[in-house]
């Protein structure tokens, strides 16, 4: 059950360019860690580039630009540092399939947290004594 944020930065951002983002990105964590199909929660949002809404320097040697996306995974503790690494190059690589984003311009952070976190609705903690994604 993850849930995702994407905020996107550049004067070409509109709705096509964040559907494809988001579909990139919950392609990636399907095939990657394996989250079911129908698993989709997003929130995509744009940012105005003329009035600097997202801000960014060349940490690590990436030079990022105005083509900047910034995805934030909130999900359940439990996934090897190789499969976070194999989800972090997925991304990138379907960001640029599917939204033509440099690589170099996606930036993504996962929060991990425990079953109980979680409430997907009618106030109940459905994941609690679940052993479900």
């Amino acid at each position: 059950m993850p849930f995702v944020r994407i905020d996107a930065h550049g004067g070409d951002t509109d709705d096509d360019r964040l559907d494809a983002l988001g579909r990139a990105v919950h392609d990636a964590l399907v095939e990657t860690l394996g989250i079911p199909r129908d698993d989709r929660f997003q929130v995509l949002t744009a940012h105005d580039t003329a009035r600097g809404t997202l801000r960014y320097d060349d940490y690590l040697g990436v030079r990022r630009d105005e083509g900047i996306v910034f995805v934030a995974i909130t999900l359940r503790a439990g996934r090897t540092t190789g499969q976070k690494q194999a989800l972090y190059r997925r991304i990138a690589q379907l960001a640029e399939e599917y939204a033509g984003t440099d690589p170099r311009n996606v930036f993504v952070t996962l929060a991990e947290n425990t079953s109980a976190d979680w409430s997907l609705g009618n106030g109940l903690a459905q994941y609690v004594g679940s052993g479900s994604c």
